[in-house]
């Protein structure tokens, strides 16, 4: 299985490529001005995290990410703003979470779904936003936080997925999980 790893400027973006290589996924980190016939030999695309804000117009730095959704079929992963321009782009609304999540929060598993399956019902991550993406159309909320709604989603008619907190980020419990977990979802 090949994974490329669209780069939206995040810190941990090589700890993303760390954890699918220790689960033997070969992966690439690319920019987000990669031609778009790049994009369609993978086989799966996750979107990383970045410290750009979609919902304060910084979606303009995503560059051709729009394209990369509309065009690839396949199974696709956001972290954080990967997370949050995801859900944008299927009419989701970006505004300020009940309260900025620095460090490590607390997750609460609202559908287990195939994402969290063998997951405890509540787990410690890391997170690293001030925003979050509320109601986006044909999406299911599958974890919130205290102050965070929408904590990961799924699409209800294509393999999309979305993660606020990182789960790349060693602090992250069950986090090498969840990437196997969105790698099984991928087999399919």
């Amino acid at each position: 299985m090949d994974a490329l790893i669209i780069d939206f400027g995040s810190q941990w973006t090589h700890r993303i490529h760390r954890t699918l290589t220790y689960l033997d996924v070969s992966s690439k980190i690319v920019p987000v001005t990669t031609p778009v016939a790049d994009i369609l030999k993978a086989d799966v695309l996750i979107f990383s995290g970045g410290a750009i804000r979609i919902g304060l117009g910084d979606a303009h730095q995503t560059g051709n990410s729009r394209e990369y959704i509309e065009k690839f079929q396949g199974p696709i992963l956001g972290i954080c703003a990967g997370q949050q321009f995801i859900g944008m782009h299927f009419g989701g609304t970006a505004q300020p979470a009940k309260g900025p999540e620095y460090g490590k929060v607390e997750i609460i598993v609202d559908d287990k779904d195939e994402l969290f399956a063998g997951l405890p019902d509540k787990f410690t991550a890391w997170a690293s936003h001030n925003d979050e993406v509320i109601n986006t159309p044909n999406f299911k909320v599958l974890a919130h936080s205290k102050d965070c709604s929408n904590h990961a989603f799924k699409s209800l008619s294509r393999p999309i997925y979305g993660c606020l907190f990182h789960p790349e980020v060693e602090h992250t419990q069950h986090g090498s999980e969840i990437y196997a977990n969105f790698l099984k979802i991928a087999k399919k």
